[in-house]
């Protein structure tokens, strides 16, 4: 089974769209010559001022002072390339092949083989034990960008750079005893092990290989083949980029032992370790101990970087399994993690004033203590790990959707959306489109659009606690198809079909793959129900306190200290109640407590701006 991506799944939920739109305008305000900055100096290749850092450089982790310079420009040249892949912007893909450019220049000042931002010195020093930040962290992702770009922009030059790259890591690894190099892969080697399993797939080259076994963590993965727990108060996006790779190992050279490595990780790292009400699972990027998220609750959780990579593995978990368990971690964690960290936009509006910034680009980390705030970068100053995961998360948002297999179709999350594909030679398009209920095409206070009279308005008077999904078919011929939707965890109760208006037989039950499986003609309709309601989720660790989530959206009070609520243990969740659910021609997924002695309001986590919030509250 393979996923759709690329070209093949456009968006059109205005949500994702906004999102993507405010990426792809960040990554074109970024100027190449800053980008540039640090490889240029490394190879002693001319800067714009000769003999003085240029005005308003990059800064945090881009300043030339910083050891891990560089990193970002491979997060940028990935996330251009997968822009590139879905949309075809000829703007993004002029820029990075010009930044391709630049980057053989330097390589052919550097000798002919090395092209990163830092000197090959740090390399020699972890070889000796002598602590650095992380040299194959930094490397790894210009590896990752040229590789990206050869693969969605099909520029030839950045696989040659890659190439030749590649061999001084061979010599590099070679100089080493097996034991010794197992002393440089405990510094932290980012997705080494995935560049390697990608070169293998594009070129079949030995070397890749040679370089695969090179770079297996042992300490690390013989643990985890064991079934014991190495990761438990350890850095986690060090381990998950390396896993990362072991599941790309297995896809190009189909060995069971690089599967059972990822299998095991995701086991040790969320199956039996449990997660947040949000799906993140760590505090000072470290994992927390299993089932014992209350002892971490702090002002640095869920570091973005694992949300993103914790996704991919999710991701590669799914097409070899087809367990809806691993798509219901990717909703959860897109919803609560790479929404709740990134692109942030105020709706004040007719005067209102916060007396803070508007916008908000990304947070490091999302905050889970009572009263905690998330802290947003800025564009320019700070660029450390999460910078450059936020631009790839928000490149690829039509991701995790739709899967094939032959003719079978998996549709695994439900945003407005058209897939399209083959099936023995016919063309099919199956557009998914939401029914909000509203009854108004008026979305806000500036919108020009018709105000239709509808009877709609009327009927659906409240706030309908129901996401209405309908697919339409395109086809020029009737096609067999086999469309399996997920049904999520979070709905209410079995869902209920229709298909051209007509009751199906079936009903979905949440957790499982609903199957319909039929002839096909153009024009038909189905549609599924998925009622949402407020449920109350316990903290691991301190069965006391619960957070809200209301279908995939974790809830969050706004207030700056721990509040002790008054509920119903059997049903804790019916203490909030709709506030304010109507805006312009939207509901609003907005909430209040009802018999407290001080009403609380509660708001998706993703909505938070500046404003301090509570994610989990004792109840008595």
């Amino acid at each position: 089974m393979k996923e759709l991506r690329g070209k093949n799944v456009q968006i059109s939920d205005t949500v994702l769209l906004r999102r993507a739109a405010e990426n792809k305008k960040y990554l074109l305000s970024l100027d190449s010559d800053k980008l540039l900055l640090n490889y240029r100096l490394e190879a002693g290749r001319p800067t714009e001022n000769y003999g003085a850092l240029p005005k308003d450089i990059h800064g945090g982790w881009e300043f030339p002072t910083c050891q891990l310079r560089g990193h970002f420009l491979g997060h940028w040249l990935s996330a251009a390339a997968l822009e590139y892949d879905r949309t075809g912007d000829r703007e993004l893909l002029g820029k990075a092949q010009n930044i391709v450019d630049e980057l053989e220049l330097c390589q052919i000042d550097n000798g002919g083989e090395w092209v990163a931002s830092i000197p090959e010195k740090y390399f020699t020093w972890i070889g000796r034990g002598k602590n650095v930040w992380a040299p194959h962290y930094t490397v790894h992702k210009t590896f990752m960008g040229l590789i990206d770009v050869y693969r969605y922009c099909h520029y030839d030059k950045a696989l040659k750079i890659a190439d030749a790259f590649a061999d001084w890591f061979l010599k590099y690894s070679e100089s080493f005893t097996k034991e010794a190099f197992d002393d440089v892969l405990d510094f932290e080697t980012g997705g080494m092990l995935e560049v390697w399993a990608d070169m293998l797939e594009i070129t079949g080259k030995y070397k890749y290989k040679k370089l695969l076994e090179t770079y297996y963590r042992g300490r690390l993965f013989d643990k985890l083949l064991a079934g014991e727990d190495p990761l438990t108060n350890m850095h986690a996006n060090t381990t998950i980029p390396e896993v990362l790779g072991c599941a790309r190992a297995y896809e190009v050279t189909g060995d069971e032992r690089w599967r059972k490595i990822a299998e095991a990780y995701w086991e040790c790292a969320v199956t039996s370790r449990g997660s947040f009400v949000t799906g993140g699972q760590t505090c000072g990027e470290v994992w927390t101990p299993k089932h014992n998220m209350a002892s971490r609750l702090g002002d640095k959780n869920q570091e973005h970087c694992t949300v993103y990579n914790m996704m991919r593995l999710a991701g590669f978990l799914f097409e070899w399994t087809k367990e809806p368990k691993y798509a219901q971690y990717i909703e959860k964690n897109l919803y609560n993690g790479i929404m709740a960290q990134s692109y942030w936009k105020s709706s004040d509006s007719h005067g209102q004033n916060s007396g803070h910034p508007e916008e908000g680009l990304l947070t490091y980390f999302l905050p889970m203590r009572a009263g905690g705030k998330k802290g947003w970068a800025s564009k320019t100053s700070d660029f450390f790990c999460c910078h450059g995961t936020v631009v790839q998360a928000n490149a690829v948002l039509n991701r995790y959707m739709y899967y094939r297999q032959e003719e079978e179709l998996y549709i695994c999350q439900y945003f407005d959306s058209t897939a399209e594909f083959d099936i023995n030679g016919e063309k099919v398009t199956i557009e998914q489109k939401e029914d909000t209920l509203s009854g108004s095409f008026h979305l806000s206070s500036t919108s020009p659009a018709r105000q239709a009279i509808s009877d709609v308005t009327a009927k659906v008077a409240e706030h309908p606690d129901v996401k209405m999904v309908y697919f339409a078919i395109h086809t020029k011929d009737p096609v067999e198809l086999k469309l399996h939707f997920r049904i999520p965890e979070w709905v209410k109760e079995n869902v209920q079909v229709t298909i051209n208006g007509e009751a199906y037989a079936k009903t979905g039950r949440p957790g499982e793959f609903l199957v319909i499986e039929q002839s096909l003609k153009d024009g038909d309709t189905i549609g599924l129900k998925l009622l949402k309601s407020v449920k109350a989720v316990s903290l691991e660790g301190d069965e006391k306190k619960v957070a809200f989530t209301y279908g995939p959206l974790a809830l969050v009070g706004l207030c700056d200290s721990e509040k002790t609520l008054t509920a119903d243990k059997e049903n804790p969740g019916d203490i909030l109640k709709h506030s304010n659910e109507r805006e312009w021609g939207s509901w609003k997924d907005s909430f209040v407590t009802t018999g407290q002695q001080d009403a609380i309001r509660f708001i998706p986590i993703k909505d938070v701006g500046y404003d301090a919030y509570t994610v989990y509250f004792p109840i008595k």
